[in-house]
């Protein structure tokens, strides 16, 4: 008993140019920074400090605002925690304490001295004293 295989070889066609559905044509670039322009951001660093809503809320509720050279205190501490690798600090700034998340380079909160009494801070890796 002999049994023979066949191969089927389909016949092979040059490709076929298919043209793009309509609408597709002309497509709008979407706005904002281009992926390159935040991957650099990234690359150069975090940039300058933000405060959260809810960091600044508390700071118009209870009257708190901080000078340029406050600014330059604070930013000088989270760079200080970053470089020994804190994630999550607790920055006494005078009479204020912020809770920064040193890698987003957020202040998450703000707690001025009059309400200090009894907080606990939680989640914090970190203290240091601006």
């Amino acid at each position: 008993m002999t049994d023979k295989f066949g191969i089927y070889n389909p016949p092979v066609a040059p490709p076929v140019r298919q043209t793009p559905p309509p609408g597709a044509q002309g497509a709008k670039r979407p706005s904002g920074p281009s992926f390159d322009e935040v991957f650099q951001g990234q690359l150069k660093g975090k940039g300058e400090l933000q405060f959260s809503r809810h960091a600044q809320a508390r700071m118009e509720s209870r009257g708190i605002s901080f000078s340029d050279a406050d600014m330059v205190r604070l930013q000088t501490a989270v760079d200080t925690v970053q470089s020994k690798g804190g994630r999550d600090s607790l920055v006494m700034l005078d009479d204020n304490a912020l809770v920064v998340s040193v890698k987003n380079n957020t202040v998450v909160t703000v707690v001025d001295q009059d309400s200090l009494r009894g907080n606990v801070f939680t989640n914090i890796d970190s203290a240091v004293i601006a």
